[in-house]
């Protein structure tokens, strides 16, 4: 099984870098968790810009839950329809709300702030296309609850460390990750990983030479050696 070497400085590498663990938890969360939950859904497969406007369209058009809730399918996936998936995102987030009315009587999850993580946890991956991932986002950002959301730069990142084995599946590694690092340090140690996926740690564009990380990179070390892109 991977070990989760060096995490301490790593984490601390990366926040003198991107300095996410200092801001306060007000940037980021929504008042009402299940806007968060709607957001990530739109995000899925998708980058945030898109998920941003598609967003914004869909709040546009449709002010309260509730009108989501009942419009035209065939309309509803002219409105998100930027965010892709638009055969799958409008059902899903309609059976979404159907789930949490169903539950609630209203459409909200303010009540889950009341709940343990273990029920948090289990209630959301029990809705249409949330899992651990979309489920540790609401928790960690919205519900102030230790969830460290493991997505594609994440994966790549953890792969690179030597943290994951290179075909070890997401939900596999934010398991560990949940189990190995600080709690305290998940809302911003997440946000500053997600920096450094996007400014130096690509998929195919890596400044592993010029990455402050490199010296508990295994992968980094190997690239410089053979001449970093």
């Amino acid at each position: 099984m991977a070990e989760v070497r060096h995490a301490k400085e790593i984490l601390d590498a990366l926040e003198a870098l991107y300095g996410n663990e200092a801001r306060p938890a007000s940037d980021f969360c929504y008042e009402e968790p299940l806007d968060d939950l709607i957001v990530t859904v739109l995000s899925q497969n998708t980058n945030d810009k898109l998920r941003d406007i598609a967003y914004k369209n869909l709040r546009k058009r449709y002010p309260s839950w509730e009108d989501v809730a009942s419009a035209e399918l065939e309309e509803l996936k002219e409105v998100i329809r930027i965010a892709g998936m638009s055969s799958a995102k409008p059902p899903r987030i309609q059976r979404i709300l159907a789930a949490v009315h169903r539950k609630f009587g209203r459409y909200s999850l303010k009540s889950l702030r009341g709940w343990s993580q273990p029920q948090v946890r289990e209630y959301l991956t029990s809705l249409p296309g949330v899992g651990p991932k979309t489920s540790a986002i609401v928790e960690c950002f919205d519900l102030d609850m230790p969830g460290f959301p493991v997505d594609t730069h994440i994966t790549r990142l953890s792969k690179r460390f030597g943290w994951a084995g290179e075909k070890e599946p997401p939900g596999k590694i934010q398991a560990r990750l949940e189990a190995s690092l600080p709690p305290e340090r998940f809302r911003g140690g997440h946000l500053n990983f997600l920096a450094h996926g996007r400014s130096l740690c690509g998929a195919r564009k890596f400044l592993c030479a010029e990455c402050a990380l490199i010296e508990w990179c295994d992968f980094g070390k190997k690239t410089v050696g053979h001449g970093a892109r």
